[in-house]
């Protein structure tokens, strides 16, 4: 009886041991699993986040450009700036309504139609810039004119301004024709040359041969002149062609 005591509390307790290991593997395949998701989630949000500065970039330049287009096609002058971004989707300063931006577009960091304005005084609206304040992922590769960005500090700092003789801001106009002027520092083409004509026999008393008409001249002993043989200078007529 007591043996059968014995194996059972002995069997009992292995039980226990497997439970608590089971127990041990759950808790470490849980924590594993929180780690992945934690990761995976991180470099989803890093993803996110650098498509929405991608985002940012185009609608930024796309301000830009409108603020511009207002700008140079200012009827009279001096030239002004759009008091309101609106203005850039119905520009009445024309007998007939211009459109400088299809749509106020939302701010991809903050998610909001609403913009930073950068206004110069007495002129109106010459740029936008994002109101988040969170701190960029990019810090390289930008074009000339948004070199400045690398050192932001947040997406406030990423201001598209528009100022005057800047290229991307009024569109073509219809029938404009580019400047074809070629630059004066490039070399003149040169014209193409002439073969040169090789040089007339003379005769011995210094009058000009006479052209002939093929035939040799006579001799004055009455024999016939032999034929000159072909120049290696001359064309065939089989070459000429």
């Amino acid at each position: 009886m007591a043996h059968f005591t014995r194996r059972g509390k002995k069997r009992a307790w292995d039980m226990g041991a497997e439970r608590g290991f089971t127990y041990i593997w759950m808790l470490f395949a849980v924590a594993l699993a929180g780690i992945v998701l934690a990761v995976a989630g991180l470099v989803w949000q890093t993803e996110a986040r650098r498509e929405k500065e991608v985002e940012l970039m185009f609608v930024g330049e796309q301000f830009r450009q409108a603020i511009g287009s207002y700008y140079e096609n200012s009827p009279g002058m001096p030239k002004r700036y759009p008091d309101t971004l609106e203005k850039l989707l119905a520009d009445e300063r024309f007998p007939t309504i211009r459109r400088h931006l299809r749509k106020i577009f939302f701010d991809p960091m903050t998610g909001k139609s609403g913009w930073g304005l950068v206004r110069k005084p007495g002129l109106g609206i010459v740029g936008v810039h994002s109101l988040s304040s969170q701190k960029p992922f990019k810090r390289a590769n930008f074009p000339e004119r948004y070199g400045s960005f690398a050192d932001a500090l947040s997406y406030q700092d990423w201001e598209f301004v528009y100022l005057p003789g800047e290229t991307g801001g009024a569109p073509a106009q219809p029938g404009s024709r580019p400047n074809t002027q070629s630059d004066p520092r490039s070399p003149a083409p040169t014209p193409p040359q002439s073969q040169p004509t090789p040089p007339s026999q003379a005769q011995p008393d210094g009058s000009p041969q006479p052209q002939s008409d093929g035939s040799s001249p006579p001799h004055p002993d009455g024999s016939a002149q032999p034929q000159p043989g072909p120049s290696p200078f001359s064309l065939s007529a089989g070459e000429s062609r």
